[in-house]
């Protein structure tokens, strides 16, 4: 049998500050909802996942030749964006 571990404490000690939760206290507890200010839960609350933007991107097929996606493809991580900023470069520059 391995040696208890000096540095871990003992799992059979009780912690007078900190007691185990009994069914008297689930009997007992209530939903935040009931129990707490409304600005409170207001503040807590947050939207889930990314905030929505104005225009979002959108996804397009698009053909290109061979040689082009494949140098594209070789800078790594990133092409589609790179690929964008330089369409919109041209766009903003009036070449396109």
């Amino acid at each position: 049998m391995p040696k208890p571990d000096p540095e871990m404490p003992d799992p059979e000690l009780i912690d007078d500050d900190l007691p185990e939760l009994d069914d008297d206290f689930f009997a007992r507890a209530r939903p935040a909802a009931e129990v707490m200010p409304a600005e409170i839960l207001a503040a807590l609350r947050r939207p889930r996942g990314r905030p929505r933007i104005e225009e979002p991107k959108q996804t397009v097929s698009l053909r290109l030749d061979a040689p082009v996606l494949r140098h594209l493809r070789a800078s790594g991580r990133g092409w589609h964006t790179a690929v964008n900023r330089a369409l919109a470069g041209l766009i903003a520059d009036g070449k396109l």
